[in-house]
């Protein structure tokens, strides 16, 4: 009978501290970002997306040239094996080996998960990140939002109500810093 009136106690005391917490659970603000949207919209980010697609591109063609090279070195070998002692074919198969292991060390010191292309994106990038998040949070903190979510990151939100978007104001925010404009 004890642990009958025990739980009925916890219940009684549960029911109130949710009737008491509900409300303030419902007085908070939330508001939702598209950082793509606001990527897109600031001129800093394109410049260094389009730095970051160019040495890319320049990487990858260096790359494909080295490759090429390989391959020929290995197609004359072929060609030129069956008149060649054993001494000379081991030299050259080495020779070869030795090219394509030096070609994939540079493929992954550039385009690797620490490599070259990484470190720049983290150079021109990270700032204008830090921007943007230092700028919802000034926003977060002078409107009272509980809460601001990122759409632009997957599906995390299924619903939203666009008046709730503070994405131009973001992009304000940061025009200041930036001297960029919004819409």
């Amino acid at each position: 009978m004890k642990a009958k009136t025990h739980l009925g106690k916890i219940f009684v005391f549960g029911m109130i501290a949710f009737l008491f917490s509900a409300p303030a659970a419902m007085a908070q603000k939330f508001g939702y970002v598209d950082t793509e949207y606001i990527l897109q919209n600031i001129p800093e980010y394109q410049d260094a997306q389009n730095e970051i697609d160019d040495l890319a591109k320049q990487w990858q063609a260096d790359l494909e040239k080295k490759f090429a090279e390989v391959d020929q070195m290995y197609k004359t070998y072929q060609a030129d094996a069956v008149l060649l002692p054993e001494d000379m074919k081991q030299q050259r198969e080495e020779e070869i080996i030795k090219k394509e292991k030096e070609v994939k060390a540079l493929q992954q010191k550039r385009f690797g998960t620490d490599g070259d292309l990484f470190k720049k994106r983290q150079e021109l990038i990270k700032p204008i990140q830090e921007k943007i998040f230092n700028a919802i949070e000034e926003i977060a903190v002078k409107k009272n939002y509980a809460f601001v979510f990122d759409k632009a990151s997957g599906p995390v939100i299924m619903y939203v109500n666009a008046k709730y978007d503070i994405s131009d104001e973001v992009l304000d925010q940061i025009g200041s810093i930036m001297g960029v404009r919004g819409k």
